[in-house]
């Protein structure tokens, strides 16, 4: 499921959120991405996982995803906020859940330097397989106009010891699961992390 939602903890899309490893190739993106995406549909499909009701699951023939794009795969570096305090995030319900700050990504895309704030969920720090488990919430000039008008998120999991750089692949961005269902609750992505371009990459909106 989507980890930022309330509801099961399960997923093996976001699961297997990607870590600070080195830059794939053309080639290796590739497939990683398509692994990504047929995680995503099984996952739809999977009535202990899936937002989608019996008779959606039914009709479901998989989600629909922007073209693989390279460009909106990219390195950021992590400048990480050692004195954050927990705070509530809002979310699309009156639900409140705390959250830290790690830390933020700074990155190009289109020429155009871009940042976005790293958050971890603190309710999940206790939970056997997501104590490593980082959100990026964020809002783009495509929302509204190709991809989800509430804004999409991107899992990553907590960088080795020291580690300076990660990776950062909008082709994994994916919507909540408030844009499938009203039955969960959803952080809404902040102020901060608005994204000055457009990314068509990742999962578009169905709508």
């Amino acid at each position: 499921m989507f980890l930022g939602c309330l509801g099961l903890l399960a997923g093996a899309a976001r699961a297997q959120a990607p870590v600070a490893a080195s830059h794939l190739d053309v080639a290796a993106h590739q497939q990683s991405v398509l692994k990504f995406q047929a995680d995503l549909n099984a996952e739809f499909r999977n009535p202990q996982e899936s937002p989608l009701s019996a008779a959606e699951r039914q009709a479901f023939t998989g989600l629909p995803f922007y073209p693989t794009d390279y460009r909106y795969y990219v390195e950021a570096t992590l400048v990480r906020d050692s004195t954050s305090q927990p705070f509530a995030m809002p979310t699309s319900t009156a639900r409140r859940p705390l959250y830290r700050k790690y830390g933020e990504l700074r990155f190009v895309l289109d020429g155009q330097p871009q940042h976005l704030s790293v958050y971890q969920p603190l309710e999940l720090l206790k939970r056997p397989g997501f104590e490593d488990y980082l959100m990026v919430p964020f809002t783009d000039s495509s929302n509204g106009h190709g991809s989800y008008g509430g804004g999409r998120y991107l899992d990553l999991r907590l960088p080795p010891v020291g580690a300076r750089v990660m990776q950062l692949d909008f082709n994994r961005a994916y919507n909540p699961f408030c844009a499938y269902s009203s039955a969960y609750s959803c952080p809404v992505p902040p102020a901060e992390n608005r994204l000055t371009v457009a990314i068509p990459a990742g999962v578009r909106s169905s709508h």
